[in-house]
């Protein structure tokens, strides 16, 4: 990978991630996080899961990130698109679906 697109995972990877690790280490902590997303084998759920390692970028220097770290930034940008685009009517702000975003770092009512 080069150091240009590098920078492009980065640079989406932030804009889809809105939360900072302290507020996404927050909400992995409550029950509704722990509550909603698939769990293979009824243990942790992928995007419970998902968030810890988040957390865990958020808070890498740049320079110390592998390509496994891009290939999640990448992962977690294609989940927060395709939910995204599944939003459902009304309101949101109690919704497995809003949750199950959270987990992955993006809370769909918080702007900018």
């Amino acid at each position: 990978m080069t150091e240009e697109e590098r920078r492009a995972v980065v640079a989406e990877f932030d804009r889809a991630v809105n939360m900072t690790a302290r507020e996404l280490e927050g909400w992995l902590a409550t029950d509704e996080s722990q509550a909603v997303g698939q769990k293979d084998d009824g243990g942790e759920s992928t995007g419970h899961a998902s968030g810890r390692r988040i957390v865990e970028l958020l808070r890498a220097r740049r320079s110390s990130l592998t390509d496994q770290d891009y290939a999640h930034m990448r992962k977690v940008v294609g989940y927060v698109h395709r939910h995204l685009a599944q939003r459902p009517s009304g309101d949101v702000r109690e919704t497995r679906w809003r949750y199950s975003l959270m987990n992955w770092g993006h809370d769909p009512l918080k702007s900018g």
